[in-house]
């Protein structure tokens, strides 16, 4: 990596330029360094900030998709099995169900497993009673039910590994905050992109070999400002609510064709339910609705009645971006989850690609597909090694995990170590290390960042206590040392609040009560001169 800067625009060297910093952005960042190739990742947020970020966390049996996609549900069976083996300590292999109840098609239930055997998905029909033993919550209006692999994972951690050992290989980089404005395009090659920093407004030339977009749903914008055409998208806002325990043992899918409110999610100590589908036009200002929260409430009590009296503590949204395909429709819920590798040859273009659609779940074979690619162009002849290659651990990323800040903390014994996040028992040491050594580490973190690299403020009080302790503990180390620490705490609070706004009935209220006293009333948080560059809602770190 060469870096210059020259009348005051910063310029980067690199072989790859990979656009996205979501799971399949980083996923192809990793590919690429095992090959030996240097990569730089840029985002004009952050790392998952766009739909890795904004999902359940499920790793798909395939079992959703057996009944319309056959070939999206083989493909999630498969690489649901490559990651068990090569991200173990990233996956609950919590196992799921599907169930239907009263009302429900009894014709689809029925036919529900021979679509999975078609697909190669282990399938294994339960008896109400079976069913109810394995999730007692479970509705007693139950008829049909069967057990399939589904388990979840932490899309954040993968991010974070896939980063941290993109970087150890080949010390490629990632630079946050940064935007594409426009590419110079030189006789069917891109020679340079040029990026505007989006916190300072910097402007950054990039000189890269070979561009990859991985942007999701932004990834249809980057491809006309390449002069690319074929990539269109259709959006999919997708809104999800968090509880404050975890209600059931594994996955539970309504086993219906897919519609809103049809899977309920263990996310370590929590659950989510989700989730809908809604198409929508512009990507600003992504946030849930109190009319979504219900619709999904509504449609999820069905399956598991005790979700009337649950405490729900956020609600978020996500945006799906699904390739639409010539002549397809405008139901969200019809449109495909496979993907695509366009080569933008037929366009003119000789180093460019865009990989967009699939699912979480497939991530690492989108990201083999685009390696295989750009390796190819590149005259690199190594094979692809991230479906036997395992994924390295390390404290600097292990600190999203639920139940790994208390469990070291413990091990440690350290007097010493100030918990500042009592919900999920963050101490001070993983603040220090995340600033110091996490993947994406800034000189001065901010604490939505950190948010997305720990536990911070997913817990039950949302930020409330965690936030206030933590800018202090960042003060105390000289991290800040202005107001500007106040806003970065005002900005995570406002981003926190987009969710949990939607969500405020109940035993909700108080805790709400007691926020506003702490950040307007004694914090005066309410009253700073605004230099905020919050972000919009879409995918903040919410997943578990």
């Amino acid at each position: 990596m060469n870096t210059q800067e020259t009348n005051g625009v910063e310029t980067f060297e690199t072989d790859v330029l990979i656009i996205g910093g979501g799971v399949t952005g980083t996923g192809v960042m990793r590919d690429l360094a095992l090959r030996g190739i240097h990569c730089l990742l840029i985002d004009r947020r952050d790392l998952n900030a766009g739909a890795s970020g904004g999902n359940h966390g499920l790793l798909h049996s395939g079992g959703r998709y057996a009944s319309q996609d056959a070939e999206t549900a083989a493909e999630c069976r498969q690489e649901g099995d490559i990651l068990r083996r090569i991200a173990a300590e990233c996956i609950d292999d919590c196992g799921g169900l599907f169930v239907a109840v009263e009302g429900d098609d009894p014709e689809f239930a029925e036919a529900f497993s021979g679509h999975c055997k078609a697909a190669g998905i282990q399938c294994t029909s339960l008896s109400p009673m079976e069913a109810r033993e394995r999730e007692p919550m479970l509705s007693e209006r139950v008829f049909a039910a069967y057990a399939v692999t589904d388990a979840t994972i932490d899309p954040f951690r993968i991010t974070l590994g896939n980063v941290n050992h993109a970087q150890q290989l080949t010390r490629s980089l990632f630079l946050p905050h940064t935007e594409v404005e426009r590419f110079e395009i030189e006789n069917g090659v891109i020679s340079s992109a040029w990026c505007r920093d989006m916190r300072t407004g910097a402007r950054r030339r990039i000189l890269a070999r070979q561009v990859v977009n991985a942007a999701g749903a932004w990834a249809m914008q980057v491809a006309q400002l390449a002069g690319c055409s074929e990539v269109r998208l259709l959006y999919s806002k997708g809104t999800l609510i968090i509880s404050n325990t975890r209600i059931g043992q594994g996955v539970i899918n309504h086993l219906r064709r897919p519609g809103d409110g049809d899977i309920l999610v263990p996310g370590g100590t929590v659950s989510l339910l989700g989730t809908t589908s809604d198409n929508i036009e512009s990507l600003d200002d992504i946030r849930p609705t109190v009319a979504e929260v219900e619709r999904v409430l509504n449609e999820g009590r069905a399956m598991v009645p005790c979700l009337e009296k649950t405490r729900f503590i956020r609600a978020f949204s996500g945006v799906r971006p699904l390739l639409l395909a010539s002549g397809s429709g405008a139901d969200g819920r019809a449109v495909s989850r496979g993907f695509t590798l366009f080569d933008h040859q037929d366009q003119g273009l000789e180093n460019f690609a865009t990989v967009t659609g699939g699912k979480l779940t497939t991530f690492r074979l989108m990201a083999e597909k685009t390696g295989d690619l750009v390796a190819r162009r590149l005259g690199n002849t190594q094979p692809c090694r991230t479906a036997t290659e395992s994924l390295p651990s390390g404290d600097a990323i292990r600190w999203t995990e639920p139940g790994f800040a208390p469990r070291d903390w413990y091990k440690r014994n350290d007097p010493q170590d100030m918990i500042l996040c009592e919900c999920e028992m963050v101490p001070q040491s993983a603040i220090d290390s995340i600033v110091e050594s996490a993947p994406g580490a800034e000189q001065q973190m901010t604490l939505q960042a950190i948010g997305v690299r720990s536990r911070v403020g997913k817990g039950s009080c949302q930020g409330s206590f965690c936030s206030i302790r933590v800018t202090s503990h960042l003060y105390d180390r000289g991290v800040y040392d202005s107001s500007q620490g106040l806003l970065h705490m005002r900005d995570f609070l406002s981003a926190r609040f987009k969710g949990v706004q939607p969500v405020l009935w109940g035993e909700q209220m108080p805790q709400m009560e007691l926020s506003e006293a702490l950040h307007c009333s004694l914090m005066g948080l309410d009253q700073l001169e605004s230099q905020s560059d919050a972000p919009d809602g879409i995918g903040d770190p919410e997943s578990t």
